[in-house]
Parts: structure tokens; sequence; C-alpha cells
């Protein structure tokens, strides 16, 4: 492309602008960076060696209007260090690097791994005597300093039995054992259903089972209160069997233990049923690396500052380490065990309260060790600035959304949560979606019951990836408030045959699509413009079509591939420009592709899912 006979304006501004370029922007164009998916321009502009006017002036030339301070995604940051010949690629996601399952590590290094304690969770109905159960097994009176005997906090506790130890997380409920597990964390092995044999399976009953199946961990059901003249407990099995759990002194495979937290009967025999179910799972970890883990509570301490409780999942905890959860980062000054007692060694599945955080971090936040402080400093930033992006992309998970969170070549599972007006409604919904399942896709009810969407509901679907339907129902105020900061949909209908057409449609589209391949327009190449940058500008004629910025192109020399790439920079004349459509001489710069040629041609073509 050219004006009379002169070189494209960007090709001509690269060249003014390369007399003026200082010895350290030359040697930035021989720099690759890896940067993350969003970060502020400031931290653009540190990592560039550039001045931050210099990043803001070459954002606006872009049409971007960003201040110092403003979180930019990594496609903006790519306009900027395009400009400057710094090739860039993305870093993988925090998410995807921090969170490390004993799955994963087991694949890497099987030598290292070794058996680890068990982590156990306690969930029942309010007042079935959870934490007076854990009181008689941990022998310290917990119980009696909670407010109406209700446990008001989160706490992680470690017990030893015939030299075996087990760890029992002290939660609220079952909301905060999902709430952390909606936060990416996987910490609980087994979970630990305590129904009173005199009460029987009440709706929080109800709720924990669905919730510890959401999480697919095994059920252990301890049938408390035995020591009371109303105990009954074939009535609680022959319940528990009704919702799908049957014990094994009927057959099935639960394990259920008769006790009395008052009197302490039945609890050995809990334990001793805690401790083989651990054995049949194989638990291991690495205890020979740096350590990481999941934060189980925290709080500003008056005295101390932020203190959380924390529990190693990999590696062993050290004092004086550097560690890294969330946007809160420090170093360890001091660590004490559950009793109190200062330990200067925590190996993984056991719990530890920490001193040292500059601030206080959120429970089920990702916990890291790291070398330097400055490492530490970093990764907090990033975390918060990641997060502070996706809560501004932050939108509702629809059942259009659910077909891309699913792997290609396995069963399609579309989780719900199901709420109605009565026990009649929930069952006959129920069997209604039952019957769209087939062997490529199936519904999947995570929790059905009776009245209003609540906050547990919610969060079972937040952490689960489900979607909320409500049947002539509505949603509690508090709920509505948690969907929306959560990013889940909830749906309320008030006709069945709607609810079963759109889940139908829903499970339809789950099936593998099909996907058709649209060209949308070809490019030759007329000339190319060379620039100090290291960066080679394709002036090119569009034949046919349009030819947008950020598509993806094809190279095709002699009517063969010789390269797949993106369109990162789109010009006419001086002017950076969304498309060019046939007949349009533009300018053209390709994502870390410069190997073209006079005649090559560039075909932008497209992804369109067709229907089966």
């Amino acid at each position: 492309m050219t004006t009379n006979g002169r070189p494209a304006p960007a090709a001509e501004r690269s060249r003014a602008g390369g007399g003026r370029r200082t010895a350290q922007t030359r040697r930035a164009s021989a720099r690759s960076l890896v940067l993350p998916e969003t970060l502020t321009v400031q931290r653009l502009s540190e990592l560039i060696d550039q001045n931050p006017i210099d990043v803001i002036k070459q954002l606006m030339r872009n049409g971007i209007m960003a201040s110092m301070n403003q979180v930019i995604d990594y496609q903006m940051a790519t306009l900027v260090t395009t400009a400057f010949g710094i090739r860039t690629t993305m870093a993988e996601p925090e998410s995807a690097v921090a969170v490390r399952t004993l799955d994963t590590e087991y694949e890497k290094d099987p030598e290292e791994l070794a058996l680890r304690s068990p982590i156990v969770t306690i969930l029942g109905h309010v007042d079935h005597g959870k934490t007076a159960l854990l009181d008689t097994i941990r022998t310290a009176s917990v119980a009696d300093r909670e407010v109406g005997g209700i446990t008001q906090h989160i706490g992680a506790y470690q017990v030893e039995r015939d030299g075996d130890k087990i760890t029992f997380l002290d939660t609220p409920g079952h909301e905060a054992f999902t709430a952390i597990r909606a936060r990416g964390s996987k910490v609980t092995d087994i979970a630990v259903l305590v129904v009173a044999a005199d009460d029987g399976i009440m709706p929080q009953t109800e709720e924990a089972i669905d919730h510890a199946r959401a999480a697919e961990v095994p059920i252990i059901v301890a049938i408390n209160k035995m020591d009371l003249p109303a105990a009954d407990p074939e009535r609680v099995k022959r319940q528990l069997s009704e919702h799908n759990l049957l014990v094994e002194d009927w057959g099935g495979d639960i394990v259920s233990v008769e006790v009395s937290a008052r009197t302490g009967e039945g609890v050995d025999d809990l334990l001793e049923n805690i401790l083989a179910v651990a054995e049949i799972s194989e638990l291991k970890s690495n205890p020979n690396k740096e350590a990481s883990g999941v934060v189980i509570e925290a709080k500003l301490d008056r005295k101390r500052g932020p203190t959380a409780t924390l529990l190693v999942q990999e590696g062993t905890l050290s004092p004086g380490e550097y560690i890294t959860a969330g946007s809160a980062w420090g170093r360890i000054r001091a660590m004490t065990d559950h009793q109190g007692n200062p330990i200067t060694s925590v190996p993984p599945a056991t719990p530890v309260e920490v001193l040292g955080f500059g601030s206080v971090p959120e429970a089920g936040d990702q916990f890291t060790v790291v070398s330097q402080d400055r490492t530490a400093r970093d990764m907090a930033e990033q975390h918060a600035q990641f997060s502070s992006h996706q809560q501004a992309q932050a939108r509702a998970l629809t059942l259009d959304e659910v077909v891309n969170r699913t792997a290609p070549g396995d069963i399609k599972e579309l989780n719900l949560v199901l709420k109605a007006d009565v026990q009649g409604s929930v069952e006959a919904v129920r069997q209604a979606l039952d019957r769209l399942t087939d062997e490529e896709a199936k519904v999947r009810i995570l929790h059905a019951a009776c009245g209003n969407v609540t906050e547990s509901d919610v969060l079972l679907a937040s952490a689960s990836e489900a979607i909320v339907i409500g049947f002539t129902v509505g949603t509690e105020p508090s709920a509505d408030r948690l969907a929306l900061r959560m990013g889940v949909e909830v749906r309320h209908y008030q006709i069945i045959y709607q609810l079963i057409d759109d889940v139908g449609l829903a499970l339809h589209g789950m099936l593998e699509p099909e996907y058709n391949e649209i060209i949308v327009g070809h490019a030759e190449i007329r000339e190319i413009f060379p620039s100090r940058r290291g960066i080679r500008i394709a002036g090119c004629r569009v034949l046919d079509g349009r030819i947008t910025r950020g598509a993806t192109v094809r190279v095709l020399r002699d009517r063969e591939v010789i390269g797949d790439s993106s369109i990162t920079s789109l010009r006419h004349f001086r002017d950076e420009v969304n498309e060019a459509t046939a007949g349009t001489e533009c300018g053209i710069i390709l994502q870390g592709f410069t190997d073209f040629e006079q005649g090559d041609v560039l075909e932008a073509h497209r992804q369109e899912r067709g229907r089966r």
C-alpha cells in the first residue's frame, strides 16, 4: 500500500520515530514478555521500561482512554507492546497455576508422595450434636464457649488415635463447607453426617447430604444421641435409604456408627471407621516442597494483628517463610497448633494458626510459600487485579454457557438446584427432568426441596457450576444479592412445560456441536514495509469480503498455508480502523508472524457453530 510512492503512514511514523528511540527502547525490541490476563497501566509501563505517559498516549492512539491505575486486559496491553516492538504471550491464569490437586502431583512425582492424615468435615442439622461430638473427640470444651451451643466460627483441629492423626474441620454448617469449595478449594476428604437418633433427618440434614454429594466425598453417618430413651436408629437408617444412602447394615456401602456425644459411646468406632475409609482412599501428598494449602479462617486480632488458620495440603510450612494468600502476603513470624502451642514445622493435612500477614486474607483463599518478599508482593497484587477484573466482568452463568464448560468426549451433565412450592411439585418436576436424560447427556439434580431460593442454594450452585431453578417460588433478597455477586443464574418458572422445554433445549445444546468454517475475506500483500522496531508491516489490498482487527488469518503462498496468526493492528492511511472492506488498501501487523512475502494472501476465517 502506497501514497504518492511513499510508504504507508504507519510505517512512515515508525521510521520517523526510530531516530528518537533510546538505547533502552531498542533493547526492548528484542525482548519477549509474559503478561498476565489483566494489569494496570502503571505496571505495564514498568514491565516494558517505558514512561507511563508514553503508554497512555499509545493507548489513546488506539482509542482507549485509561489512567495510570486503571486495569487493562491482555489484548489492550498488546497494542502497546506491539508499538514498542515487544513480543508477548499471556500467562496461564493464576487460578490454574495456584490450584494443584493431589492427582496432578501424583502424576508428576509419585516417588515423592507420602501417606497423610484424612481431613474430615462434620455436617448435619442444627442442634443434632455436631460440636458436642467434636468436643468429645478432642476432649476440649468448645460448645460451652459458643453462643447457645452453636458453632459461630470456622476452626480446624487435629486428634491422634493409636499413632494415626485425623484433622477435623468444625464449620457453622454446610453453607461454610460449600463456600470454601465455591472459591476453588477442595479441602475435605471425608464428610461425617451427624443425625440425631431421636429426631431423624431434618431439612438441613437433607441439604447437608446434597452438599456432601456435590463435593463427591465419602460420607460416614454418625447416629448421635443414642443415650436418649426416644432414640430410634432403625428409623434413621430407613430415612437415609429414602435419600439413596443405604447403610452397610441394610446391604449398602455407607458406613453408619451409633454414637453418643454425651457419654462417649461409639466414638472410638467412629474414629476407626474414619481411618479405615482414609486407608482405602490412599490419601497422599508431597511433604518435600514449598508449602501450599487453604485459608480456613482469618481475623484481625487487636494485639497480634492479622491472624489466619491455615490447612497445609502440600509441602511443609516453617517460620520465616514468605507467604501469599489471595491479595494478602507477609512473612511468617510465629505458628501455633490448635491448642495454642508453638510449633516449628507443619506437615501436610495439618491445621496451624500463623502470624505475619500484612492484611487479613479471606477464608477459602489458596496460600503458597514463595522464596522472596518481592514475589509474594507481586503475586498478591496480581491476585487483587485479577479479582477486580473478574468482578467487573462478572455476569450470571446461563444455560447457554454451560455447554462450554464440558470437555469434548465426556458425558455431558447439566447440574441443577431445584426449588418448588410444595413437595408434590418437587417430585413432579424431578421426574420430568429425569426423563430428559439419555446416553449422551443427563440432568443431575444436586438438591431439590420446597421453599424460596436461599443463600445455601446459590452457594451450592456456585460451587458446582449449576443453575438454580425455581418453580412457582420466589428468591430471598439476600440470595438475589449473592447470586449476582457470585455469577449464578436463578431461573423462575410458573408453567412446568416451559421449564422442561428450556432444560431440554439446554441439554440438547450440550451435545457435541458441529462447526463450519466461514471465510470472511481475502487480502493480497502488495508491499512490505520494514521498521526499526523489528516489525514488518504488510501493505495489503482487500480482494473480497472484509478484514477486521483481531481476526484470525491464514497466510497462503501458492495456495499453501505457511502460517496462522491474528491481526493485532489494522490501519487505513494514518488511522487505526476496525475493518477494511473489498477494494480498500490497508496496513496489517500480525501477531508473532513476519515471514510473509509480496504476493502472499491473507485469508480471514472464523468458526460458526452449526446444527446437528
